[in-house]
């Protein structure tokens, strides 16, 4: 029996419209009475998780920026690693002129973009958590968990792909690059992954990975679902991650509530 379930956000657990359903809530807190442990693991910035984590009523662990910070149960930062200050000021300056992308970066607690972006907004109206502007000539390069770039159409994927070649091409085993949907590239420090983080988690709550089961739906839970005891993948998930992973067990969608109905079937 699996004794933690770590699952990512959007396009997995949320809706799609970016909210963790009633029914989605019931059953993490039954799993939590069990005393089945909860991790979430996201790209999301920790301040959006945990108000997330304090509207559900449940102590979990956090993964976020896709495992560049980890925070236990308590709140506490047990994990940190942040892209080195050089690269992130050139990151910053990668897509400046670049009217179809919108640079993003998460420094501290804040978010911080280059451009107004309704679209991403979007995906943050139950916690509230909005962004600054920065000045990509001109910012604390300290303390940055990631920086990602979007686009409002995932037709303009190749023109992500492109970027995401540049960037391995300059700076390698330096940064760490996923793609967590068709229209969203992100930037970590190297080795950065939700798959080094779960393990980090497990062993902190005396389990192994193969105590853990992992549900996602993005190339950058690729690592995560590789690793853990078992991985689940989204229906609609990435065709990529798919491909990658042709023996793990593809489920429902998030539309349907597809991993509390399965979480529920599993230990419930």
């Amino acid at each position: 029996m699996f004794r933690v379930v770590a699952s990512d956000l959007d396009g997995t657990l949320l809706t799609p419209e970016h909210s963790l359903s009633p029914y989605t809530k019931k059953i993490l807190q039954a799993l939590r009475n069990k005393d089945i442990h909860f991790v979430f693991a996201t790209g999301r910035h920790h301040i959006d998780v945990a108000q997330m984590r304090e509207n559900m009523e449940i102590d979990a662990f956090m993964i976020t920026s896709n495992g560049a910070r980890v925070h236990d149960s308590a709140g506490n930062l047990i994990v940190s690693h942040s892209i080195e200050p050089s690269i992130a000021s050139e990151l910053a300056k990668e897509c400046v002129d670049d009217p179809l992308v919108y640079t993003h970066i998460y420094h501290g607690d804040n978010w911080l973009i280059n451009k107004e972006d309704e679209f991403s907004l979007s995906f943050h109206r139950d916690t509230h958590f909005t962004y600054q502007f920065f000045n990509p000539h001109d910012f604390d390069t300290n303390d940055i968990a990631k920086i990602y770039f979007t686009t409002t159409d995932d037709a303009l994927y190749p023109h992500l792909v492109k970027l995401k070649n540049r960037i391995d091409q300059k700076f390698g085993y330096k940064v760490s690059t996923a793609f967590s949907t068709l229209n969203c590239l992100e930037v970590m420090a190297e080795n950065v992954s939700k798959g080094s983080a779960l393990k980090q988690v497990v062993e902190k709550l005396g389990f192994t990975l193969n105590d853990s089961i992992a549900f996602g739906d993005g190339m950058n839970d690729y690592e995560m679902l590789k690793m853990a005891g078992k991985g689940c993948i989204m229906k609609d998930g990435s065709s990529e991650l798919k491909s990658l992973l042709p023996t793990h067990e593809v489920i429902g969608s998030n539309a349907d509530d597809a991993v509390p109905h399965y979480l529920e079937k599993l230990f419930l």
